[in-house]
């Protein structure tokens, strides 16, 4: 952990705990038809965060978990942080709670699939549906002794001033994309210490740009957050500077 993430808010630490994934496990309560109703039930989802973190599933109709919601709309979502350690434990990891709701914000769905391409194939079928998670609050444990409860309005990033960078956000995504795909494996090379060629932006949001590589998922944080196209262009300008003198 840098200097700078230790000295962030627990919320701030569990939203990038959050942001850096692109799976989670999905607890919901069993329905009455299934053996040991009113009980748990996990399983593994892909998610996509909002600008301001709310998390952003693309689920089938047909699937357990599902059918669950639609009886009880209670879910929880495990986000792990600690893939690689030798000691998972001394990592950080994030619970979330609140309420599964279906969606039809179109962005919503954009900013999903441009996080899952894969999963355009299969987002039309009539029995796959958007839902967005109302957060109530999250459990962080950052660690041995790092344990917080945080409250929706600490953990959510107020993005309601940022408008004007979601509706930039596909353009600015595209532009880097095809004009600037050299910077964007700079950020994952350089930046990020990732290898290979070939990393592409599949968002923006105030506070960084998620990249990914074939299965692969990395996560490029702003120093400071962004508010529109214009300042993102700075900083992602910033930000390539950077790597272009340390390579």
């Amino acid at each position: 952990m840098t200097t700078q993430e230790a000295s962030d808010s627990p919320g701030t630490i569990a939203r990038h705990v959050m942001r850096a994934q692109d799976r989670a496990t999905l607890a919901t309560l069993a329905r009455l038809k299934l053996p040991d109703a009113g009980g748990p039930y996990a399983s593994l989802v892909l998610v996509a965060l909002d600008h301001d973190a709310s998390p952003i599933l693309l689920i089938s109709t047909l699937a357990d978990h599902t059918q669950n919601i639609a009886a009880d709309s209670r879910v929880s979502l495990l986000f792990d942080g600690t893939a690689g350690l030798d000691e998972p434990l001394t990592g950080p990891r994030v619970s979330v709670q609140g309420r599964a709701l279906p969606t039809d914000d179109p962005r919503h769905r954009v900013r999903f699939l441009a996080r899952h391409p894969s999963a355009v194939m299969y987002a039309g079928f009539k029995d796959f549906a958007f839902y967005r998670v109302d957060v109530a609050r999250a459990h962080l444990v950052a660690g041995f002794g790092r344990i917080h409860w945080i409250e929706a309005g600490d953990l959510l990033f107020d993005a309601r001033r940022m408008a004007a960078l979601a509706d930039s956000e596909a353009a600015i995504v595209r532009h880097m994309n095809e004009d600037h795909a050299d910077a964007v494996d700079l950020y994952a090379t350089v930046l990020l210490g990732r290898t290979g060629e070939g990393w592409r932006m599949t968002g923006v949001d105030p506070e960084g740009a998620d990249l990914r590589r074939g299965g692969e998922v990395a996560r490029l944080p702003f120093d400071k957050p962004v508010r529109d196209a214009e300042t993102a262009r700075a900083e992602l300008v910033r930000l390539v500077k950077r790597a272009r003198q340390s390579a």
